[in-house]
């Protein structure tokens, strides 16, 4: 038997339990990963509160909760090349993730690079793809200045320093307990909240570029500086501000290769992915609630057992 954490309704995440069922079985094309972490996204409470996020992707509780993993590849389906029990791999899988075993399609997850660790690699699917996607739409150069509302954030994290690399100036939002971390990056940190405005001006007179992450706030604040609506892009506002040219490019534009490239990257020390928090799989609830709560650096995850007990 195996366990999986399942919404029983929509709902808080009092909603979540941790059930045990039969291990998946692989079939042709796919692959079973033995889960060792599992990711805490945004979008997952989103879809198990119910509503519009849980329309776009079909959930029905009881249903499956969680998207990101990491683990060890222990069952290889027929016609599978390429990929061999014991493997160590990364990916997603929607409303799949948060659980001992997820079968998944071959071609939809990625070897884990060696120095990766299991932590960084089982939370990184849906941020590091939309971070990718989000900065590579607003082609950044050496001549731009961007605002980045939360930069501490999962997404945000990873946006500031692709950003950096692109050449940009980057100005990131945060509270200020992240300050100095984000300084280290070379972000130039603020605080988000009234009178933002004023405080980008105050450190940049002109703002060319700004990616949203957490809501409209961001997106008000780039317009007021006088920011284009072509060069202003929102994963977590879409539709505020409709008429403004305002992009909502998000992961789905990323590719299994950008988010291989990305894996390398942290994997070389070349971008950092902080770890907030580990809880175990059977403090999912504390886990969403301690999300939800915001204020955080990186990732959250979930860990299936304590550390080197896989089996």
């Amino acid at each position: 038997m195996a366990r999986y954490v399942r919404v029983d309704e929509f709902g808080g995440p009092e909603v979540l339990s941790i059930v045990r069922d039969e291990r998946p079985q692989a079939g042709r094309g796919e692959v079973r990963v033995r889960v060792h972490i599992a990711g805490l996204n945004p979008v997952d409470y989103k879809i198990f509160h119910g509503g519009a996020a849980a329309l776009r992707y079909e959930a029905v509780p009881p249903c499956g909760n969680g998207n990101d993993f990491s683990g060890i590849i222990d069952e290889v389906g027929d016609g599978v090349a390429g990929l061999e029990v014991g493997d160590a791999v990364f990916g997603g899988k929607r409303m799949h993730a948060q659980a001992d075993y997820v079968v998944v399609d071959a071609t939809r997850i990625i070897k884990k690079p060696t120095a990766l660790t299991f932590e960084e690699a089982g939370g990184l699917d849906i941020a590091g793809r939309a971070a990718w996607a989000s900065v590579a739409s607003l082609g950044l150069t050496e001549a731009d200045t961007v605002l980045i509302g939360a930069a501490a954030g999962g997404v945000g994290i990873l946006a500031c320093q692709l950003a950096l690399r692109a050449g940009a100036t980057v100005i990131g939002t945060a509270s200020p307990a992240n300050h100095d971390f984000l300084r280290g990056l070379g972000v130039i940190p603020l605080t988000y909240g009234d009178g933002l405005v004023d405080r980008v001006r105050a450190v940049a007179p002109c703002v060319t570029a700004a990616l949203d992450y957490n809501g409209a706030a961001t997106i008000d604040a780039a317009l007021d500086l006088g920011v284009s609506g072509s060069r202003i892009n929102t994963i977590a506002a879409r539709g505020h501000r409709a008429g403004a040219g305002i992009t909502g490019v998000g992961g789905q534009a990323a590719t299994i290769d950008d988010l291989s490239a990305l894996a390398t990257l942290i994997a070389d020390g070349e971008i950092v992915l902080p770890i907030d928090r580990v809880f175990p799989l059977e403090q999912v609830q504390d886990a969403y609630r301690y999300l939800m709560a915001g204020h955080l650096r990186g990732k959250v995850v979930l860990a299936t057992c304590q550390a080197g007990a896989f089996g």
